[in-house]
């Protein structure tokens, strides 16, 4: 296959990538940086329109969009905010312009997203039909999708695969989630009774793989572990992989006056989604259960 990968220079976008690569699939990568590994690179603007870039997707068989600005990575003021909005928005405007522009358009896209489209849902199982939420994480994927679903039509299916969080050592929030383990000081955050909706990161890179082949598949899947578990559980299995202690909560009011609306939106809510349309499809996952899933990474 012919697979243009846009944010393939990301945590999850060169872990794909790579993957890919050694599938023996065609991978082109959407870049503003040099990369290295075996995908071929194309420099592009992802400024809400089309260019020169446009060409690597006339005639692919998949295209898969990742780019964003990272949600975690800065405190969320006005600006930053803004920010993660309208990165996700203009990147999902120039694909959708060139797919719509290919005189060979891709048949499939498969665009990110994140179980943040929920909202805080307390301990409700939360599958793929539920409506959105109205805090900010679920604006920004509510947004999101539907720039992406405008690519839509009896040329072209689109995909959003909804991210919890994903679990790998070398990047994305573990390493932040281990550190104070590593100081002794590990365990859950605020009630610790909000779900955290995790996936090992090779049952990600899995599932996406698994889209990309799947003839059928449209609309929204939760790319999530099938047993979510409470951030207590979360606490006490990650200590116990990482042979540390787990016994000192960080109270919910410390991590607001520290990181501010970021701290609801990524750390005190959480939703209790599971991947119904995937397993129901036929997917299977390496690591249904976390206990597995962490023991795996910590062997590496």
């Amino acid at each position: 296959m012919r697979i243009v990968i846009a944010g393939g220079t990301g945590f999850l976008g060169r872990a794909l990538a790579e993957t890919l690569a050694a599938d023996r699939h065609d991978v082109t990568v959407l870049t503003r940086q040099s990369i290295g590994g075996q995908a071929r690179a194309v420099m592009w603007n992802p400024n809400g329109d089309s260019g020169p870039w446009a060409a690597a997707l006339d005639g692919a068989d998949a295209v898969v969009n990742l780019a964003g600005e990272s949600i975690g990575g800065r405190r969320w003021t006005a600006a930053q905010k803004q920010r993660i909005l309208d990165s996700r928005l203009n990147a999902t405007r120039s694909i959708v312009a060139a797919i719509r522009a290919s005189r060979s358009a891709p048949p499939l896209l498969v665009n990110a997203s994140a179980v943040g489209y929920y909202g805080p849902r307390g301990d409700e199982i939360v599958t793929e039909t539920e409506h959105p939420g109205s805090d900010f994480l679920a604006t920004v994927c509510a947004q999101w999708e539907a720039e992406a679903a405008r690519a839509a039509n009896d040329r072209t299916r689109v995909v959003c695969v909804r991210t919890g969080i994903v679990l790998d050592k070398q990047g994305g929030a573990m390493p932040q989630m281990m550190l104070p383990f590593r100081l002794g000081a590990g365990g859950p955050v605020g009630s610790g009774r909000q779900y955290w909706p995790w996936i090992h990161r090779a049952d990600w890179i899995g599932m996406v793989r698994w889209l990309l082949l799947a003839d059928r598949a449209s609309g929204p899947f939760n790319a999530t572990g099938p047993e979510p578990v409470t951030n207590a559980e979360f606490a006490k299995a990650l200590g116990r992989a990482m042979h540390r202690p787990a016994l000192l909560p960080t109270p919910g009011f410390i991590l607001r006056v520290v990181l501010g609306e970021m701290a609801d939106g990524l750390l005190l809510a959480g939703q209790r989604a599971i991947p119904q349309r995937a397993e129901q499809a036929g997917f299977v996952f390496r690591y249904r259960h976390l206990a597995p899933a962490l023991e795996a990474i910590f062997s590496e």
